[in-house]
């Protein structure tokens, strides 16, 4: 028996974004903008991330779900961009869930917000 080191949210966020469900805020893609990054890039660093960095609970007001958590992953494209992003999972009339993506920048030590 094979054992994955991967959370289950971290492989069910994978599996959204490989099958295209995901959408980035209109913050998130104004990060993109602002690190010369694409949607792309940012699917290629959460698809290579060992593990999400950390769990929050989300404190908007524009939340659809109270418990909603919003996951913090870490993670590197092809070409060794460190991608910081943070987003949450989302199901949407009963059955058509996707990964939205709240922030999307490279990361710097100075420039995190997790």
């Amino acid at each position: 028996m094979l054992l994955c080191a991967m959370s289950d949210p971290l492989i069910r966020i994978k599996r959204l974004l490989l099958s295209g469900r995901y959408v980035f805020s209109f913050k998130a893609e104004l990060e993109l903008l602002g690190d010369d990054l694409m949607a792309s890039d940012v699917v290629e660093a959460i698809v290579n991330a060992p593990a999400i960095s950390k769990t929050l609970r989300s404190r908007s007001a524009a939340r659809s779900d109270a418990r909603e958590r919003l996951y913090v992953i870490m993670g590197t494209t092809y070409d060794g961009v460190l991608i910081y992003t943070k987003g949450t999972i989302r199901r949407v009339q009963g059955d058509n869930t996707y990964y939205l993506l709240v922030s999307s920048k490279r990361w710097t030590p100075e420039g995190r917000d997790a």
